[in-house]
């Protein structure tokens, strides 16, 4: 009776581990030099968020949103310069390529931040976590500056 209960369960433990050991190996990228630009004001209700993600991954990942205690609401957003007019639109995806890094900077990719739940200042470092499309998700801590670093 044992050896069948062990039969039966050690296949099943080790399809299991198998399964767990493989999601833990995963590559998932890395950010860096992520920052908050502090508003000139400190009632203002959104501010930007800057950074860098690296995808030293064989395979590309996407970032499909963004979520934090600290804010009451964060979503990826682009500017560009369109006929003279900078344009800033919201992107529901961000592609990072395989062996590539995408920058987040003025004037170009930015995280935007709403309403902040307790008021910021220099020096804070909140955690944005940043959302990918297979369901993983990649916690970052900001640190709130004056000016880019």
């Amino acid at each position: 009776m044992n050896r069948r209960l062990v039969s039966t369960i050690l296949p099943v433990a080790l399809l299991l581990a198998g399964s767990v050991t493989a999601h833990a190996a995963e590559c998932l990228p890395t950010a860096r030099q992520a920052w908050i630009r502090l508003p000139p004001s400190p009632a203002m209700p959104m501010m930007a968020g800057f950074l860098r993600i690296d995808n030293a991954c064989a395979k590309a990942v996407e970032v499909t949103g963004a979520d934090s205690l600290a804010f009451a609401e964060v979503s990826l957003h682009e500017s560009r310069q369109v006929d003279g007019v900078n344009k800033m639109r919201e992107l529901e995806t961000l592609p990072v390529a395989a062996g590539k890094s995408v920058e987040f900077k003025p004037g170009g990719l930015h995280l935007m931040l709403y309403k902040p739940y307790a008021p910021v200042k220099e020096g804070d470092k909140p955690v944005i976590t940043l959302k990918l499309k297979d369901g993983r998700s990649l916690p970052v801590t900001f640190e709130v500056r004056k000016a880019a670093p």
